[in-house]
């Protein structure tokens, strides 16, 4: 079944974060901080990239499964949203902690913390293409 655009871009969307993710976490992985425009530019494409995401899947991906009529479909929607739809507090929590004056006097900190996030962030996205996304192409009405 063809892939309609919403799924290409939710899969693209995906591709951009698993780049932008593993870019922050070589910038922590190293032994001192970098410039804060460096990691200010790389945290804010991140934010912008995964706030815009979420809001596409709530507001069209997940309304779209639950109304699909597949048992199965809504079921899974259902445990991702519970499982996972805290996910945007979550980082925004994370984001607004770590100011560039925190991350300055904690930079040992910030990247265990960091390093947590995008673990979570790419579980997330591990389980929606390998699980969800697949679902939602079969239905064929995005």
């Amino acid at each position: 079944m063809p892939i309609g655009p919403e799924m290409r871009r939710l899969r693209a969307e995906h591709a951009a974060l698993a780049t932008l993710s593993q870019l922050l976490l070589d910038l922590v992985r190293q032994p001192e901080a970098p410039r804060p425009t460096e990691l200010a530019s790389v945290r804010g494409m991140l934010r912008d990239t995964l706030l815009r995401h979420l809001k596409c899947e709530d507001w069209i991906l997940y309304p779209r499964l639950k109304a699909s009529g597949s048992p199965e479909v809504v079921a899974m929607a259902g445990e991702f949203v519970r499982e996972m739809g805290h996910i945007a507090q979550d980082f925004a929590a994370y984001d607004a902690k770590w100011t560039a004056e925190r991350i300055a006097e904690d930079w040992p900190g910030f990247c265990r913390e960091t390093e947590a996030v995008m673990h979570v962030l790419g579980m997330r996205i591990e389980r929606e293409n390998c699980d969800l996304y697949p679902a939602a192409e079969q239905l064929d009405f995005m």
